[in-house]
């Protein structure tokens, strides 16, 4: 919608098309709790800023959904609903795009469909016995949608953590499988820790600026929490209050559950992360001076006594698994030389060398933001003019499918 927006203002002919029904993702596909995790003031879509009475507030759901569905309302968008796309391919230099309502053909094709398409869970899922069900975050809306009994989190993303929370508020038995996953400082020296890395410049840093650009784009967002104003996450608190912490599954063979011994090393690296981070915000406070107040120093509340490598879920009372680790991409129906090896796609800033063809909407796209409402514009406006610079004025008028 960002890109149409700009090919709007260009006069540029074009059409959107969207699988299921406009925001399905954030209307269907997002547990009731859920929230924003970075405070509301970063919600930049192209000329609909956040206009609400608390930008450093994280809005809700419904609060979301009303925000992007007024920036859609805000312009005229050509937008088809309900259209799958089953093939995009290029045939003598302009691109069919074959769908289950047609076929289209494009000069330039953006494909903003993301990459949460395929939800991961690990080969050996398959071995756990088939009473205990098997659970996606992207199927979770609440805890009664879970089993009686105890769930097993697997993963310690922004979905498992804030997932785990939410069900042990509703006073269910949870455990979790704690993985490598980042963490963050939520309200740090005076205010979000979010803004002061952006008062530092640290979202405006790009790809290109990275030491390590690929290990970059892999990484794991940093865990922390919107909810109820907003707080940082310490799963060694969570420990203190009775939360059964494992490390990594490793493998699954009928009731038996086995786990890699690296849960404390996993706390320890999420915990390097959370301290770096306020060193970062520290050493930029006393260089440009700031008055800021102070705060204690971190310290570990807890640390396991020893390392699970087994479980008998039977035993344990474990009725259903939870998998919050992550997703994969689907470009299958993409019959255009731009993806690498390992399916991901090749561009710089969303232009592939493959002439038409562009992508918006993933995360390292340019900078931080690019995958969220903080970068998008920046991103949508950048491909949007490239196409228009490519274009002949008199030929302006040609048929774009986003």
């Amino acid at each position: 919608m960002s890109a149409s927006y700009y090919l709007c203002q260009s006069g540029i002919d074009h059409v959107v098309l969207e699988r299921y029904k406009r925001f399905h993702a954030w209307k269907e596909d997002r547990w009731d709790s859920f929230c924003l995790v970075t405070p509301n003031w970063q919600c930049k879509l192209p000329d609909f800023p956040y206009r609400g009475d608390d930008p450093t507030g994280f809005m809700v759901k419904d609060e979301i959904i009303a925000y992007v569905e007024g920036f859609c309302e805000s312009f005229n968008a050509p937008l088809r609903e309900g259209v799958t796309v089953t093939r995009v391919e290029k045939v003598n230099g302009i691109f069919e795009v074959d769908t289950d309502q047609g076929l289209w053909s494009a000069d330039n094709v953006i494909i903003a469909s993301g990459g949460y398409d395929r939800p991961i869970t690990p080969p050996f899922a398959s071995k756990l016995d088939p009473s205990i069900p098997q659970i996606h975050s992207k199927s979770y809306r609440r805890p009664s949608d879970i089993p009686n009994g105890t769930c097993l989190v697997v993963g310690t993303g922004q979905s498992g953590v804030q997932m785990m929370e939410d069900m042990t508020i509703a006073g269910r038995d949870v455990r979790l499988a704690v993985g490598p996953a980042p963490r963050s400082p939520r309200w740090y020296r005076g205010k979000d820790a979010t803004d002061w890395l952006h008062q530092m410049g640290y979202y405006d840093i790009t790809i290109a600026q990275q030491p390590d650009p690929k290990t970059t784009e892999a990484k794991t967002n940093h865990y922390m929490s919107g909810r109820d104003g907003g707080h940082e996450i310490d799963l060694r608190r969570f420990a203190l209050e009775g939360l059964q912490m494992y490390g990594s599954v490793a493998d699954m063979d009928g009731t038996k559950i086995r786990f890699l011994p690296d849960l404390e090393r996993n706390l320890d690296a999420a915990d390097k992360s959370y301290v770096g981070i306020r060193t970062m915000i520290d050493d930029f406070i006393v260089r440009e001076g700031i008055d800021a107040p102070l705060e204690r120093p971190f310290e570990k509340v807890w640390r396991p006594d020893t390392e699970i490598k087994e479980i008998d879920a039977a035993v344990e009372g474990i009725t259903s698994i939870l998998w919050c680790i992550g997703f994969r991409p689907n470009y299958d129906w993409l019959q255009v030389d731009c993806l690498d090896a390992r399916g991901r796609p090749i561009h710089t800033r969303g232009i592939c060398d493959e002439d038409g063809i562009f992508f918006l909407g993933l995360g390292w796209l340019h900078t931080w933001g690019s995958g969220r409402f903080l970068g998008v514009a920046e991103d949508a406006a950048h491909v949007a003019n490239t196409i228009a610079n490519q274009l002949k004025p008199a030929t302006k008028r040609i048929k774009s499918a986003v």
